[in-house]
């Protein structure tokens, strides 16, 4: 009988994503340090729809192979490739997609790692996360609520001008956007755009309900001593 797990790492996914892995280590062997998978596959819930997200790490920048995406047998696999050193920085480095992002260094599942080396990425991008104080936080969230008011003016613009189309798809960005500060605030990471937008609630939000969610936002904001309104003075302080 096969196991759940033996069902999932058994899957058109899996078999696509070792070929390209074992591909990858044939041709360029002495440069890779470490393969595995982020997303669906490395949390254990892809289906049929699901892609391959590869990554490979080098030894050294500007290494291996490049970059590439392509479907592979009927799978759309997403390959990075990245040195080694500059993914442990991005690990250690905090920015306003730190939500949509952060998962790829705490949730890998290792093809190729005989160093350990996924464990070195997810203990460094924790480290830097015990040691962010909340006010680190607060002004990324500000940082993004910006962006996320943007997308919202813009996508409340196109609608005034009865340009549907348009108004549709920037107030997706703008529910993106507005997970995101959510996320900041909360200090909560998500598995993407779609599982951000899901968890805060904003799947079917319309303009005055992104509307709402951002004035509270900004209220939030305002009692951490980081508005997001502002004197022309105070920009520079």
């Amino acid at each position: 009988m096969t196991s759940t797990s033996e069902a999932v790492t058994g899957s058109t996914r899996w078999r696509v994503a070792r070929a390209v892995s074992d591909a990858v280590r044939r041709r360029y062997g002495a440069q890779v340090m470490a393969v595995g998978v982020h997303g669906a596959l490395a949390h254990g819930d892809d289906t049929e729809y699901s892609d391959v997200d590869l990554v490979v790490v080098t030894y050294q920048s500007d290494a291996g192979p490049a970059p590439t995406r392509r479907r592979v047998d009927g799978v759309l696999v997403d390959l990075g490739v990245i040195g080694a050193e500059e993914y442990l920085q991005h690990a250690r480095t905090l920015s306003t997609s730190w939500p949509l992002v952060a998962d790829r260094y705490l949730t890998t599942k290792a093809i190729h790692d005989p160093y350990g080396w996924h464990r070195e990425l997810r203990d460094t991008h924790l480290a830097r996360l015990a040691e962010a104080g909340g006010r680190e936080f607060t002004t990324l969230a500000r940082a993004a609520w910006c962006e996320a008011r943007a997308r919202y003016d813009e996508a409340a613009g196109y609608a005034a001008w009865y340009d549907t189309d348009s108004a549709v798809l920037v107030l997706s960005e703008a529910r993106t956007a507005t997970a995101v500060v959510q996320g900041l605030l909360q200090r909560t990471y998500f598995r993407g755009s779609a599982d951000a937008v899901r968890r805060a609630g904003l799947g079917e939000a319309s303009l005055p309900d992104v509307a709402a969610m951002l004035a509270g936002q900004a209220d939030e904001l305002a009692e951490a001593g980081c508005p997001v309104d502002s004197t022309v003075d105070s920009l520079f302080g």
